[in-house]
């Protein structure tokens, strides 16, 4: 059995179509905390085009970078006891979710908190890098300013915070047009699997594409669905992965590219927890398997753009 800790290293490759454009999926979170600035800023080191926040809401109306709106499994909140009663059950996106959540906190108690490795059993180096705070939109915003990599933000549950009192797309195109980031067409991406506020952001200003996202429903990505997504307003459909190693995967890209639809797939990750079992090793979930000849698989069905938790693995196994 091979050692988790020496990693495949990646093969260059000739990618049969235009080389993917590569999307740091949380920042580097392979290697650093996700939505960490440690993973940001290492995700630029690496080459990535772009970087990946995903955004939620607190009490006070801050856009926080979080995966979610539950903090329980990604910060120290459970070892605060002055927020113990915040403790609570919701029903997030159809699915019902026991924990602490942003909307119940303020930006500066969200301050008080320190990130915690998601997946600490399959990638336990990355805690060591335990302990940063939070970011807000603003934050990594000026953050990228300088480098020249693009940003493609996803809105999480507007439908939940619409629940809440908030419209979040609203709060997002006021963040981006204080910031100078609204009218950037050619650095600004936005998606979520919500549809509508996407509109909502587009008008409010803000200029880059509207990409929705999808998951492994076939009814939803049929060619009359892709026409009425390009019809509405919409640039880009991201789908998860299973779905372009499916039979008829590349048909689906090639259908969204008849539309005008730019195409972008989720999530590009080593470990034998996350491939395709015909890529995975022998090994243990946490030992990097074929990931080469998977992402080769994904590059050679056309897709524009992959989000990828190990950018660098990414660079130098799809970039020509």
């Amino acid at each position: 059995m091979s050692d988790a800790s020496a990693p495949l290293q990646p093969e260059p490759v000739q990618a049969a179509r235009r080389s993917p454009r590569i999307i740091a999926h949380r920042g580097a979170s392979g290697y650093r905390p996700e939505h960490s600035r440690a993973a940001y800023e290492l995700a630029i080191e690496q080459g990535a085009d772009a970087v990946e926040p995903d955004l939620v809401l607190s009490l006070d109306g801050e856009l926080v970078i979080r995966h979610e709106n539950d903090i329980s499994d990604t910060t120290d909140v459970a070892a605060h006891p002055e927020f113990a009663h915040l403790r609570t059950t919701k029903t997030v996106d159809g699915t019902q979710h026991t924990g602490w959540f942003t909307e119940d906190f303020t930006w500066e108690q969200l301050q008080t908190l320190r990130l915690r490795e998601r997946l600490p059993e399959l990638r336990p180096s990355n805690a060591a890098f335990d302990d940063e705070r939070m970011l807000r939109l603003e934050d990594l915003l000026e953050l990228l300013e300088p480098t020249g990599v693009d940003l493609v933000a996803e809105i999480k549950s507007p439908g939940h915070f619409a629940e809440c009192g908030f419209d979040i797309g609203r709060v997002f195109a006021e963040r981006m047009r204080a910031a100078g980031w609204a009218d950037r067409p050619d650095r600004v991406w936005v998606e979520s699997f919500e549809e509508p506020v996407l509109h909502t952001v587009r008008d409010g200003g803000v200029q880059g594409p509207l990409v929705y996202a999808v998951g492994s429903y076939g009814a939803e990505v049929e060619p009359g669905q892709l026409r009425q997504l390009a019809d509405r307003g919409v640039d880009g459909l991201s789908v998860e992965k299973s779905m372009l190693l499916a039979d008829g995967g590349q048909a689906l890209i090639e259908s969204a590219g008849e539309c005008g639809l730019d195409t972008f797939v989720y999530s590009l990750r080593p470990e034998n927890a996350f491939l395709d079992e015909r890529y995975r090793s022998a090994g243990e979930p946490a030992e990097q398997g074929n990931w080469p000849a998977e992402w080769r698989v994904l590059a050679a069905t056309g897709v524009g753009w992959v989000f990828a938790d190990h950018p660098d693995f990414a660079v130098s196994a799809l970039r020509d």
